[in-house]
């Protein structure tokens, strides 16, 4: 077990024992969960459930790729600040490209963050207040390394998965190699630091079943949707 692991270990145990959500959407008195969890984390499919049982759920992950697609609104931007070749000849931003750039130049990473950022943070808060539902979900896969939207959510929950099942499940649905996915790894918070600002941990680890991790986010629903704290990880 590497220090990560071991201070991951100790802050989920402790995650969301104490802090009662508090409704901050102006007056709506509706629960607003904010999700995240490392890539192949799981977050996606903990998401889906919970829209299939009622929840009002927006991902920015789909936001993102609908303002990136042929016509999105982020297009002219980036074409003016980035140039013809980021996008494709399907007029959608090219990912490769991009992914390309980032990774080998911080200030581009900042440059495409100010950019999608604030377009993301519109719509997605645009969606949340029209979604139904006993609560909302914000999908928000930065959410601990965004001050912002620490303070768009009342709840924070975390999928918490250990890194080399990350790296896993992402070679398995990806063309990606271990070394992109390690370095998307490392450009994001760390496990530490998730579970560090989690109010609430779903655990979706190598060890967990989809009969397990299937009823710890039934559980967790249950009792959003009733308002009520988790009080701790859902590990089982």
């Amino acid at each position: 077990m590497n220090r990560d692991d071991q201070s991951a270990g100790r802050n989920g145990n402790q995650a969301g024992a104490a802090r009662v959500w508090a409704p901050s959407q102006a007056g709506s008195g509706i629960l607003t969960l904010g999700l995240t969890g490392g890539i192949g984390s799981g977050k996606s499919r903990v998401a889906s459930w919970l829209a299939q049982w009622g929840a009002g759920v927006v991902d920015t992950d789909a936001v993102a790729h609908e303002l990136t697609a042929a016509g999105g609104a982020a297009m002219p931007l980036l074409r003016s600040v980035f140039g013809a070749a980021v996008e494709r000849p399907d007029g959608a931003m090219d990912r490769d490209w991009m992914r390309a750039r980032v990774f080998a130049d911080p200030g581009v990473r900042r440059e495409l963050e100010a950019i999608l950022h604030p377009l993301i943070r519109a719509e997605t808060q645009r969606q949340l207040a029209l979604a139904q539902g006993p609560y909302r979900v914000a999908v928000v896969p930065l959410l601990v390394e965004s001050g912002d939207w620490r303070e768009r959510v009342d709840r924070i929950c975390v999928v918490d998965c250990d890194p080399d099942t990350q790296v896993a499940r992402v070679q398995s649905r990806s063309g990606l190699t271990a070394e992109t996915i390690r370095r998307i790894m490392d450009a994001q918070a760390s496990r530490a630091e998730r579970l560090a600002a989690a109010h609430d941990v779903i655990v979706n680890d190598g060890a967990t079943s989809e009969a397990e991790l299937l009823q710890r986010v039934r559980l967790a629903h249950a009792q959003w949707a009733a308002g009520t704290p988790l009080g701790g990880p859902s590990a089982g």
